[in-house]
């Protein structure tokens, strides 16, 4: 497990107001507020014991974040999260050895139905906690060196992931980048080796919005044999920087000094920020598709033409069960997710990972979900 953190740091978004409207369908319930369940939770007993986690490697600096801000208030709670990648995360879970997982993808069917031989009653679910952008990032002299974005559309995007662009000077991508000299470097392409809901987030962009140049069906595995794999974003970063001609993919907060890559929504092309991404979430509609109890899912609109929009983004969620079979596991459970996806608990995600609060309109299905989690 590669231990370095590559983490942009950003200042607190000042100009940033809450995620104004996710559309909802299925079950809403009246709003209620994050900071009051904050207060709840600082009411309760004080955690303790060990506590174990795995899963999506794009929360991890959230994820550190947060160890740091609930032990704050809960010091003889023991954390650790093992930052396995998303699909590794779901399935040590559905074992029974760790507590939550992370995922930047949604439960499955087969998840779902797995899952009741592990919870003490029900079915897992998911809730997001996590909300960012995902870069395409690239490094070639002369341009990412000089701090100089490139433009890309979806389909000149998914050519390349796919090895149908091969240099960096192809007209489709000097066509969109007239203010650029690009040299006639040869493009290699990193990817995710491991299972991961990052790729399946990214890829997902390339399927809705340029389906005639991507035809792969949607997998946490990467699906072709262009280019190398990397383990985990922090092993997609550190090859990106290794070589000069390289592009991949990672969460924004792991992108560091990398070019990054403007992609094109209507007539203009827009560069990420975790502003931006939150324009899509805000244009976006809960998953109708997403069968069972106290599921909250998140069905990104990609072909979103908000301004100013950044269409690639990746919600990312915490699994739980809603009863455990030990007490202590349900009560760190409810506890967490409470701090997690407080005001607070964003907000350290925010300043750790320049990620996006989650939208208020979300807030109030994810308080439901969290108390039907059943600690007696």
């Amino acid at each position: 497990m590669q231990k370095n953190i590559f983490v942009r740091s950003l200042a607190a978004l000042s100009g940033i107001a809450m995620l104004a409207t996710v559309a909802a369908c299925g079950d809403n319930t009246a709003s209620t507020s994050n900071s009051s369940s904050s207060d709840q939770t600082a009411k309760a007993a004080p955690i303790s014991g060990d506590f174990q986690g795995a899963g999506a490697t794009s929360q991890q600096a959230a994820v550190e974040a947060w160890i740091a801000g609930f032990q704050g208030t809960n010091p003889d709670a023991k954390i650790a999260y093992n930052p396995t990648g998303s699909g590794a995360g779901v399935t040590t879970f559905l074992t029974g050895a760790t507590a939550w997982a992370g995922s930047d993808k949604a439960l499955s069917d087969d998840n779902i139905a797995k899952s009741k031989a592990v919870c003490a009653s029900g079915q897992a679910f998911d809730v997001p906690v996590y909300i960012s952008p995902i870069a395409i990032v690239f490094n070639l002299k002369g341009v990412s060196d000089a701090g100089k974005h490139i433009n890309l559309d979806a389909a000149t995007a998914a050519k390349i992931f796919d090895g149908k662009i091969t240099t960096w000077n192809d007209p489709a991508i000097q066509d969109q980048n007239k203010d650029l000299k690009l040299p006639s470097t040869p493009i290699t392409v990193v990817h995710r080796s491991d299972k991961s809901g990052t790729t399946q987030n990214f890829v997902s962009y390339f399927k809705d919005q340029a389906p005639d140049a991507w035809t792969y069906d949607l997998s946490e595995n990467w699906p072709n044999e262009v280019g190398q794999g990397a383990k985990g974003t922090s092993g997609v970063i550190s090859t990106v920087k290794q070589a000069d001609g390289t592009i991949g993919y990672a969460d924004f907060s792991q992108v560091g000094d990398l070019g990054t890559a403007a992609i094109k929504v209507g007539d203009s092309y827009n560069e990420i920020s975790a502003e931006a991404g939150s324009k899509v979430i805000e244009d976006s509609k809960l998953d109708d598709t997403a069968k069972g109890e106290n599921r909250v899912v998140v069905k990104i609109n990609h072909a979103t033409e908000a301004k100013g929009a950044y269409p690639i983004v990746l919600v990312s969620y915490d699994i739980v069960c809603p009863a455990y079979k030990d007490t202590k596991q349900a009560e760190f459970a409810k506890a967490w997710l409470t701090y997690v996806t407080s005001d607070e608990g964003q907000k350290a995600a925010q300043d750790a990972a320049g990620s996006a609060p989650l939208p208020s309109s979300l807030t109030s299905q994810i308080s439901k979900s969290i108390e039907a989690i059943k600690t007696k």
